[in-house]
């Protein structure tokens, strides 16, 4: 007798548990959308060395620069792909889908440890 009931205790607490996960759930995460257009959208710039190689039209948008900053000194020393990433990420702003880039340059910094700057023309091309 005792095993029947807590047999149908168990059930019915089982099904309760069960009906309490089928409710909608509403999903908070601190994963922005945003975020991810911004981090990939250097890839949408091409780089070029000089405007002969662009395939077609161009229009010379301005200029962009981008920076890698050592903040402390047991931090990783300045890359130059994340200051021309950067570069590419102010071109993508301006609307830009090409870059030549002008050079690279150790700058000294008052917040910087070590700072490298990257410059570079933007372009719009219209691929043919």
């Amino acid at each position: 007798m005792l095993f029947k009931n807590v047999g149908a205790a168990l059930s019915f607490l089982a099904a309760a548990l069960l009906a309490g996960c089928s409710s909608q759930y509403k999903v908070s995460t601190n994963l922005d959308e945003e975020n991810f257009r911004d981090y990939f959208s250097p890839t949408r710039v091409k780089i070029y060395q000089n405007e002969q190689e662009f395939p077609g039209d161009y229009r010379y948008i301005g200029l962009v620069e981008g920076q890698d900053c050592q903040l402390k000194a047991h931090h990783a020393v300045p890359d130059e792909i994340n200051a021309r990433s950067g570069a590419r990420r102010q071109a993508v702003q301006k609307n830009a889908n090409a870059v030549i880039f002008t050079g690279c340059a150790d700058i000294e910094s008052a917040r910087c440890v070590s700072l490298r700057v990257c410059y570079a023309k933007a372009y719009q091309v219209l691929e043919q």
